[in-house]
């Protein structure tokens, strides 16, 4: 394909002037920097600093923050004011209130099964042999987007009549022992529960790498100590090693269950929300881009904020309380 010069000409001036405001902007926040008298430097300092972030965040969050919000108690086409009705529609539609059980599935599921299988396997590979080798194995998986894992697994749960070679492994594996192939993701209610099975895949090398970290921080003294008063693995587990590691334990919950309110890539790509399996960023998009219900889509993204909202709060007073 020949590179068309002039057509592309006006992108890269647009891109050069992006480039050169940046570096305006840097330089004339180090010459206000600099040009502070001494005496007032401290403060000074870190509003001069602060500022362009203040304005980036409040372009980029705060406003459409604000405007989302306003969009949420108003019609489709975003022209009237229908106050409370979006919200309404939330939580009395079939097909919005199986978007919130899904969701509420997802969220009590994903972040124990990934903190019980990440605990499992760094207790069990703690201080091995190939100790470095299983942990890289598990962690895998995170350097794999949703998207790609999404289709990855899409292959793994594929469906075949039982006349055809199946090409999905869970199927092939099924026919193998004398079963019939099934159409696992257009099951409900079963469906998600295999998609939560990718979450978990992914995420479980994350919480293996963070809670082993928490276990190799565990004082030597407190391990002999247990030892010597003949505690059984299962003693030491649930009353030394389990205790020690508590906030690593809240680290991993917490990070899981904001992941999970947030997802939506699994969904979209493995079944894009169809078969009972949406959830409510995907739900939220569908309403917004592909249904032409803004107002809903709105009124599902404040819901959502309104769900991480006190997991946020929580993990900052976590935060607050570990730091003193």
């Amino acid at each position: 394909m020949d590179f068309d010069f002039a057509a592309e000409l006006p992108k890269i001036v647009q891109l050069l002037i992006g480039v050169a405001a940046f570096f305006v902007v840097v330089a004339v926040v180090l010459i206000l920097v600099d040009r502070v008298p001494m005496r007032r430097r401290a403060w000074l300092h870190a509003a001069i600093l602060l500022l362009p972030a203040v304005l980036l965040l409040t372009i980029g969050l705060v406003i459409p923050a604000i405007r989302t919000s306003m969009l949420s108690f108003m019609s489709g086409d975003g022209q009237s004011w229908v106050g409370a009705d979006n919200y309404a529609w939330m939580f009395t539609q079939t097909e919005a209130l199986t978007v919130l059980r899904n969701t509420l599935v997802w969220v009590l599921l994903v972040p124990i099964l990934v903190t019980t299988v990440g605990l499992l396997y760094a207790v069990l590979v703690d201080r091995t042999r190939f100790e470095s080798l299983a942990k890289s194995l598990v962690f895998l998986p995170m350097a794999i987007s949703f998207v790609g894992a999404g289709i990855i697994w899409r292959f793994v749960y594929a469906y075949r009549s039982e006349e055809q070679e199946q090409i999905g492994l869970l199927n092939q594996l099924v026919v193998a022992f004398g079963g019939e192939p099934q159409q696992w993701l257009q099951e409900p209610p079963l469906n998600t529960l295999f998609l939560i099975v990718v979450m978990v895949w992914i995420q479980a090398g994350f919480a293996t790498v963070v809670l082993s970290a928490a276990i190799k921080g565990i004082p030597a003294e407190i391990v002999e100590a247990a030892r010597l008063d003949g505690t059984t693995p299962a003693q030491m587990f649930f009353q030394v090693t389990l205790p020690s590691i508590r906030s690593a334990v809240i680290v991993v919950m917490v990070t899981q269950s904001i992941a999970t309110l947030k997802l939506f890539d699994i969904v979209r790509t493995m079944t894009g929300g169809q078969f009972d399996t949406s959830v409510i960023a995907n739900e939220m998009y569908n309403q917004a881009f592909r249904y032409g219900e803004t107002g809903r889509g709105a009124a599902l993204a404040v819901f959502l904020f309104v769900l991480v909202l006190p997991i946020v709060i929580y993990q900052i007073r976590q935060r607050r309380e570990a730091l003193r």
